[in-house]
């Protein structure tokens, strides 16, 4: 297995690249028409396809729901890999924490709908939130937190909650970000534990290059980029760009073709 840059999250090593499973699950955040395609397209073994080419280059750690045709799939790749995957579980209810501890997550982030249901402004705590986190670290797994909003992250580290990441929503559309880009961008900064960032291509909205170019330049060596793909070839660019980009030379990435392009196309003079 190659290997890309890793942090570490609670004592386990991460890759700094994650997959992520909209892709696969149908969240396109585009349509109803384009979500029922990607529901009857991704079967379980080509999500686990795809996953055997995340494993092969250095990306060993997905992150997603409670879905059985996912657990199946990431226990069909690691079959054929014999690489243990990392599953960051975003469970949205408390029962699912033991269907996250029987499928063998690693991590247990209660997912966006948990977590900021329990934002407390007055009082700048997650008020409920302690016996979601007690029953994780039982479980055996690690514990963080699944966030849209951006009070999320200073809340739980100023009350010193058992939470040892973040998934916080960034991108340089500002997509589905409640407030501007910087601010955000400075809540991930400053956050005591690391953080993995998502949406970096704001759905689909924003081309690889721009929208990796912004997250992996703005965060820090212990975050992470979560992204979503449909393809082996969508793993190949992803780490090819982001491998660039963390060292700072050109990808060498072929850009897309099209009729209207080809008068941009370089010709040495004869």
């Amino acid at each position: 297995m190659e290997q890309f840059p890793r942090t570490t999250v609670g004592g386990v090593s991460v890759p700094r690249l994650i997959c992520g499973t909209n892709w696969f699950l149908g969240y396109s955040h585009t349509s109803a028409a384009k979500d029922r395609f990607i529901q009857e397209y991704f079967t379980r073994d080509r999500i686990a396809d795809v996953l055997c080419a995340c494993v092969k280059r250095g990306i060993d750690a997905v992150m997603g729901p409670v879905r059985d045709i996912l657990a199946d799939a990431i226990a069909q790749a690691q079959d054929k890999t014999g690489t243990k995957i990392l599953y960051i579980c975003t469970p949205g209810e408390m029962r699912q924490i033991e269907w996250a501890q029987a499928h063998g997550a690693t991590f247990c982030f209660p997912h966006q709908c948990v977590t900021d249901a329990m934002i407390d402004r007055k009082t700048r705590t997650l008020s409920g939130i302690e016996p979601w986190l007690r029953e994780i670290r039982a479980a055996g797994m690690v514990p963080g937190l699944s966030t849209h909003m951006p009070e999320t992250i200073p809340y739980a580290d100023s009350s010193g909650i058992d939470v040892e990441s973040y998934l916080q929503i960034y991108n340089a559309a500002g997509f589905l970000c409640q407030v501007e880009t910087d601010w955000v961008c400075q809540i991930i900064r400053n956050a005591k534990k690391p953080v993995m960032t998502i949406k970096p291509l704001a759905a689909g909205r924003l081309l690889p290059p721009t929208g990796l170019s912004f997250v992996w330049s703005t965060i820090r060596p212990q975050d992470m980029v979560v992204i979503g793909v449909m393809s082996a070839y969508e793993v190949e660019e992803d780490v090819d760009l982001s491998l660039a980009i963390l060292e700072g030379r050109e990808s060498g990435v072929p850009l897309q073709t099209t009729r209207s392009k080809f008068g941009l196309v370089y010709r040495p003079p004869k």
